[in-house]
């Protein structure tokens, strides 16, 4: 696979940029120079190689959802500066 000035010409016109003919042809040879050598990653033996999303080990950190003893209304709104009907109070933001 290779890089164009054509195909850099329709990315930077999607990403609204004006290059001059020099920018392109640089910008070329830099993206065929990437491309060149991701493509050594097809001479890697990666038979019997498991893919993987993430390098170390992914797993659930939660604890189990135990039923338990919870605070009261009225312990809650102890500290409260204000409440109402076992609500928190506050002061209105929209009138």
């Amino acid at each position: 696979m290779s890089i164009t000035i054509k195909d850099v010409e329709h990315v930077a016109n999607l990403a609204r940029l004006e290059l001059s003919e020099q920018e392109k042809e640089q910008f070329t040879g830099q993206l065929n120079a990437i491309l060149k050598y991701a493509e050594k990653l097809d001479e890697l033996q990666t038979d019997g190689v498991e893919p993987t999303s993430h390098v170390l080990p992914v797993h659930n950190v939660m604890r189990d959802d135990v039923i338990r003893e919870s605070v009261t209304n009225e312990t809650a709104l102890r500290n409260a500066p204000d409440d109402e009907d076992g609500q928190f109070k506050v002061p209105a933001v929209l009138e």
